[in-house]
């Protein structure tokens, strides 16, 4: 087996456990492919959690869950330099956090105060920690999954814009269709009647991590044609100066995507193509991730909050308007 058709086993192992959100388990596969944090946003129990954590499950990766809360301290998340006793005498040595672990789910990240959310931001874009005088190296096999509920409800606060734009991607997550609704019933219930139980069944071996660091380089080497380029660009130019496309879209955006989102766009795309056995990048991949990689960082107008227009509506409408290279 090649090392596309272990991913495309991966992808389909999480996906038995997540029923009716494919398009959510092959994000978590390309931000995986493509180095990248993802901020995954819906309403309770729509299987945020659940997705990540099955991830998680199937990668030999060591798992660390972090649950924000609105009393959680920086050093809760990165660790801290304790002082220790022996021999009559001390000193201080640094107790690693949740952080230092290969996958990290940052569950409700908006339940916590900006404070708090800022100490992921090094982590995040930096792979580091710095505590004190010291700074510590992260995993080469780090990400961060983090969920968030809606900022309409009670007891969340907003992510710092500056947060927001280093994940590589904001998937956003809705209800399933009724008849997967009847499949999900069906699949946790059958799950309480295994659990405690003891089975024959050989447990599937776990995806290396040296099959995902060959898997990204292969990704790297997917060919980008210079149209494809100009079509990137196009598209963060549209969202920086939307009155090119009508007085309409000129209303819509305060603020346009930042370079981050170029790159992103580009990343993802790539392994979006890897992943579906192409090695090149067609306009099909840039538009099948680029919602993913640019809701988040627009900013839409006063007047498209008031009508209700949201940053997915406002990018169909460029993406529509934007003409392929």
């Amino acid at each position: 087996m090649n090392t596309l058709e272990t991913i495309q086993q991966l992808q389909a192992r999480v996906g038995q456990s997540i029923i009716g959100q494919e398009a959510v388990v092959e994000r978590l596969i390309l931000a995986l492919l493509s180095n990248g944090n993802v901020l995954m946003e819906g309403l309770p129990g729509l299987a945020k959690t659940r997705a990540i954590k099955s991830l998680a499950k199937n990668l030999e990766a060591e798992f660390s869950r972090i649950q924000f809360t609105p009393d959680l301290l920086p050093a809760d998340i990165t660790g801290a330099d304790m002082y220790f006793e022996e021999g009559g005498k001390g000193s201080f040595q640094f107790q690693k956090g949740p952080i230092f672990g290969n996958l990290i789910l940052a569950d409700e990240v908006n339940r916590a105060p900006a404070k708090v959310q800022a100490a992921l931001l090094e982590a995040m874009e930096e792979r580091t920690v710095t505590v004190g005088s010291e700074t510590h190296q992260l995993p080469p096999l780090f990400m961060v999954l983090a969920t968030q509920n809606p900022v309409e409800q009670e007891g969340t606060y907003p992510l710092p814009e500056a947060q927001m734009d280093r994940f590589l991607m904001h998937v956003n997550i809705d209800y399933t269709s009724e008849d997967d609704e009847m499949k999900i019933i069906q699949l946790v219930r059958g799950e309480e009647k295994r659990r405690g139980k003891a089975t024959s069944e050989a447990s599937q071996e776990l995806i290396s991590q040296e099959t995902i660091f060959k898997a990204r380089q292969e990704v790297q080497s997917v060919s980008v044609a210079e149209n494809m380029d100009r079509y990137i660009v196009d598209l963060i130019s549209a969202t920086r100066y939307p009155e090119r496309y009508g007085e309409e879209m000129g209303r819509l955006i305060d603020v346009g995507a930042s370079p981050r989102g170029g790159l992103a766009i580009d990343k993802v795309s790539r392994a979006h193509a890897w992943l579906h056995g192409r090695d090149y990048v067609t306009p099909d991949d840039i538009q099948a991730v680029v919602y993913d990689c640019l809701r988040h960082r627009i900013m839409p107008s006063y007047e498209a909050q008031a009508d209700g227009v949201s940053s997915s509506e406002i990018l169909k409408k460029l993406v529509a308007q934007v003409a392929v290279g």
